[in-house]
């Protein structure tokens, strides 16, 4: 069955065109088309608070051009999420009620609980998951989410107030560093191996630069990455790394989040299996069509 999924995030907007389909009693979102567009909503909401009319102009054509697209698939059904950009927005049911109005579009803002939930059902990947625990760690623009669970046992979740755009701004404080430390040190036993896989275009990069042909790298590769990256200049980024200038700047930021993570999780190594929000709610979609079904 063919879903379309929509995420605006604090960087860019995605449309996620999948088919969905059942193997061995698991769920599989394979990709048919991904079309992202720079939005860099957070560039604007981390620093004065709201969404400029500008950037609502955006949003706008971005979503008629997703209608374009979807009409060309016909999905059997459609769900568009918001994330931290939008939940930080001081305007954000005005801009949620003009895209209502002109592209019948419900753009749903979920928290970053949420979030984290959908991400680690994005589990359709085809990864030998070599220990009992896993973790599924999101960085985002604005904040990052975590999933913990202990064989396909959920665990917990939470959602901290640490992205690339804030970091950037200089936005994370150190108030959030301590809770993302001591969440970690008190879900994660140092003891114990833990599968660490990663959501979000910066570890797909990194990885694809710095890491390893099997999609995953590791904390010293991480490491030199950051060093690798600060000897240039964000144009000479762009240049020598073939970087999109809107992943440019915060690439480094991101490194430096996965970096802490790994530190103060005792992680050896993450797994950058090109998932994100999108597919974890095109296999939310499936199951709420299955059950409609019946």
């Amino acid at each position: 069955m063919i879903f379309a999924t929509v995420d605006i995030g604090s960087n860019a907007g995605r449309l996620l065109i999948s088919h969905v389909f059942e193997k061995n009693n698991q769920l599989f979102a394979s990709k048919i088309a991904l079309v992202r567009v720079p939005l860099r909503l957070g560039m604007e909401v981390f620093e004065k608070g709201y969404i400029s009319d500008e950037k609502a102009d955006m949003l706008i054509k971005t979503f008629k051009a997703y209608e374009l697209i979807r009409e060309i698939y016909k999905p059997v059904d459609f769900a568009a999420c918001a994330t931290a950009s939008f939940r930080e927005a001081s305007n954000r049911d005005a801009i949620l009620k003009r895209i209502k109005d002109e592209t019948g579009v419900e753009l749903k803002v979920i928290d970053g609980i949420e979030e984290a939930e959908i991400v680690s059902h994005a589990n359709n990947i085809y990864i030998n998951r070599k220990y009992e625990h896993t973790m599924y760690v999101d960085v985002g623009g604005g904040s990052t989410e975590i999933s913990y669970f202990h064989k396909d046992k959920f665990i917990a979740s939470d959602s901290f107030q640490i992205g690339t755009i804030k970091y950037l701004f200089d936005h994370v404080y150190a108030a959030d560093w301590d809770k993302l430390k001591n969440w970690l040190q008190t879900f994660r036993n140092p003891k114990d191996k833990v599968n660490c896989i990663c959501s979000g275009g910066n570890i797909s990069k990194l990885t694809s630069l710095f890491g390893n042909k099997d999609n995953t790298i590791t904390r010293s590769q991480i490491k030199f990455s950051v060093g690798e990256l600060e000897k240039h200049s964000y144009e000479e980024r762009i240049e020598h790394f073939t970087l999109r200038p809107d992943r440019a700047d915060v690439i480094i930021p991101a490194a430096k989040i996965f970096n802490n993570i790994m530190k103060w999780g005792n992680i050896d190594c993450l797994i950058a299996p090109q998932i994100g929000l999108v597919d974890g709610m095109a296999i939310e979609l499936y199951k709420k069509w299955k059950i409609q079904e019946k």
